[in-house]
């Protein structure tokens, strides 16, 4: 039996980037530089964001998540998302969400990560 809030079958749990978006490259590499404090990894690479929307009006929405709920920087990070994005030329708004669903798991790190922190 499904529940109301349950995704639709086929639904992705994590919404398609714009990849497509001509501020989606300088976004990433934005993204980029910032780093968890305890792993010498960025974020990006790490697999903690989940997408990254920029709209036709230059606005972008990320959706985000940490490795744990525990997180130290838990209440500063998407802070730090916000302002690093901010400094792209051409960007109007930042709005960050963090979320726990689906919950980040080692499988999202990039292949650079992985070898950076010696899982490959």
């Amino acid at each position: 039996m499904t529940q109301e809030n349950d995704p639709i079958e086929g639904t992705p749990l994590i919404a398609p980037s714009s990849i497509e978006h001509p501020l989606f490259d300088a976004t990433v590499e934005a993204v980029r530089s910032v780093y968890d404090p305890e792993i010498p990894v960025n974020i990006y690479d790490l697999g903690l964001i989940y997408t990254i929307e920029i709209n036709g009006e230059n606005e972008v929405n990320v959706v985000m998540t940490l490795t744990a709920p525990g997180c130290p920087v838990a209440g500063e990070m998407p802070g730090w998302v916000q302002e690093a994005i901010s400094g792209v030329a051409g960007i109007k708004t930042v709005d960050v969400a963090l979320v726990w669903e689906p919950p980040w798991g080692m499988e999202m790190m990039s292949d650079e990560a992985r070898l950076e922190l010696g899982f490959m």
